[in-house]
């Protein structure tokens, strides 16, 4: 629970949001939060919450989709080898798996070539491209990367070897002289969906090839629900916005999911505690699937990432899911240690306000968790966020940033480009390589322009409730239409309702170590049991009696469904005194 965030009142016009409950024939909840979120016209409301196949967005009016499409299905037929190049992350993995099951499915020789984190780092290399040329691969195709990979797809180029591009990253001014290059935010690309990840642009030449193949539209249908599952847990992982044909990618991803009948994810959902069958959510994807996926890269290899997904034997696949599921426990145990050492650094207090970008550093780090320590110290001190590692082999300071609402993270990089060796990423993530001489530069640079940047309002942790709610209007209906609004994440955030003056009673602390809280709220004559994760501290501010205004979500609950309750639950994001 945030404690005494920055609360942003509600701005809902309740005549409008009531006409358009009317006209959906929804209950006021969910029509309030569609209301605040731009949704006017019932049909714009049918749209997001019945997403269609047929509202995928037409792959070919990616720039680059043609020539891309017009030279693999001839390399199909001329049986060409063709090597895909990765990234090590979840998006990268993906991206390689849907692309590996659709060159196979055309009937080409694919093989695949994710790089070792901690060997050779991000991007694409030269040296494994010239090696792939000498062995006689013919086309390669980077996923996730390459679109800064200028040295590398010029010695494939000298090697006598094609190279297609897809990748979602922002571009330089110029491009890599590949044959083609499919990325949503290049120059020129009228692409609508900007925001797609790296296996999304993957999917999205799948989706291509499918159709210049001219397949059936029933096994078009079939294969495209197959792929969107990889692209619904690269979409989440990857922290893109979710929505329009994002929303619609993960939404039939997660339906895709509980029917799969591939032997790898079959057993990586078992291993993180769901049986056959069972409904996921995005938070499940991005806290529980995803970080499985990602240890491989991290503490070891993405290879086995990417075979566990090819597998066809059960058991071999079993086999890899317990070893991804020791790499994550591992992976927490170290990331939570550099954690502590990092949060050691400031005390209770945290960064004073002149620290608005702060960078950390250690050559005793693993590089390999480095981005997840990043992601999580930004959210606790809600400052954009540097950290680094050493690179055993180079002696270079190598790792991750990772920012706040409000600061491009890559804006501000370029604006210091030459304190590093290489870098690159988005708005919200990068990686970075530079000398580790020039740390103290980077810190001192970094924190210059954020300050520059963000205002004292910027950095403080900021609770915008969608709509209020009153609790004579919650009913099974409206909470299981509000759960209805998801997949919820970046873009498309759980909606946060304002319950005003609300009574508290019996509040009290459980958990093994009573860390959190449950109590009831009443207003008037209704009451809503409520939850508060990891708030035991603020326990006393809860006392019989006591009127808050609370900022409440509604949770979907397994557990309470499977005992023959209501399928919902109540959590309490945060509370304050309530308000005249």
């Amino acid at each position: 629970m945030p404690s005494r965030a920055r609360w942003t009142e509600p701005q809902v016009d309740e005549s409008g949001a009531a006409r358009l409950a009317r006209q959906c024939g929804l209950e006021l909840p969910a029509a309030r939060v569609l209301w605040a979120r731009g949704f006017r016209a019932p049909q714009e409301v049918e749209h997001f919450l019945h997403p269609k196949l047929t509202h995928l967005e037409d792959p070919f009016q990616m720039r680059g989709m043609e020539c891309a499409a017009d030279r693999l299905l001839p390399a199909a037929r001329e049986s060409e080898r063709v090597l895909l190049y990765g990234d090590y992350d979840v998006d990268g993995v993906a991206g390689v798996v849907i692309l590996m099951h659709m060159l196979e499915v055309l009937g080409l020789r694919a093989d695949f070539h994710v790089p070792d984190r901690l060997k050779e780092g991000y991007g694409m290399q030269p040296a494994v491209v010239e090696r792939a040329a000498q062995a006689g691969y013919s086309l390669i195709v980077s996923v996730d990367t390459g679109i800064r990979a200028f040295e590398a797809v010029e010695a494939a180029r000298r090697a006598g070897a094609d190279v297609i591009i897809t990748d979602h990253h922002l571009p330089e001014e110029r491009l890599p002289q590949a044959l083609a290059i499919l990325n949503p935010n290049q120059p020129g690309c009228g692409y609508p969906n900007k925001n797609l990840c790296g296996a999304g642009v993957a999917f999205k030449l799948a989706q291509a090839l499918m159709e210049r193949g001219g397949w059936a539209p029933e096994r078009i249908v079939r294969f495209t629900d197959s792929f969107l599952i990889m692209a619904a847990v690269a979409t989440v992982a990857d922290v893109v916005p979710l929505t329009g044909e994002n929303r619609l990618i993960v939404k039939r991803g997660l339906e895709g999911m509980a029917k799969t009948r591939n032997p790898g994810l079959r057993a990586l959902l078992e291993v993180s505690g769901y049986p056959p069958g069972a409904t996921l959510t995005s938070a499940d994807l991005g806290f529980r699937v995803a970080p499985r996926i990602n240890a491989a890269g991290r503490m070891d290899h993405a290879r086995e990432g990417i075979e566990l997904f090819l597998t066809r034997d059960e058991a071999r696949a079993r086999e890899i899911a317990l070893r991804l599921d020791e790499l994550n426990a591992e992976r927490q145990r170290t990331g939570d240690a550099i954690v502590r050492e990092i949060l050691g650094r400031f005390g209770e207090d945290g960064p004073p306000p002149a620290k608005a970008g702060l960078v950390f550093y250690s050559p005793d780090w693993h590089r390999g968790v480095v981005g997840i320590v990043a992601n999580r110290v930004a959210e606790l001190y809600h400052r954009p966020v540097i950290v680094l590692g050493r690179d055993e082999h180079t002696g270079f300071a190598q790792g991750s940033g990772r920012s706040i609402p409000g600061f491009h993270l890559l804006n501000a990089l370029e604006q210091m480009a030459d304190v590093f060796a290489k870098f690159g990423g988005h708005r919200q993530a990068v990686g970075v390589t530079l000398e580790e001489s020039r740390v103290e530069e980077l810190e001192e640079r970094f924190n210059g322009v954020a300050r520059e940047r963000l205002t004292e309002e910027d950095l403080e942790p900021e609770l915008r409730p969608d709509a209020e709610l009153r609790l004579e209007e919650l009913n099974d209906k409206a909470a299981g239409e509000v759960l209805a609004l998801a997949p919820f994440g970046h873009g498309n955030r759980h909606p946060v309702f304002l319950v005003r003056d609300a009574e508290v009673r019996q509040a009290e602390g459980f958990g093994k170590s009573g860390e959190h809280v449950r109590a009831r709220l009443w207003q008037g004559r209704q009451n809503l049991f409520v939850k508060a994760w990891r708030s035991s501290a603020r326990l006393g501010e809860l006392r019989d009696g006591s009127r808050i205004d609370a900022a409440v979500t509604i949770e979907d609950d397994a557990w309470s469904a499977q005992r023959g309750f209501a399928p919902w639950s109540a959590a309490m994001r945060d509370f304050r005194p309530a308000q005249p």
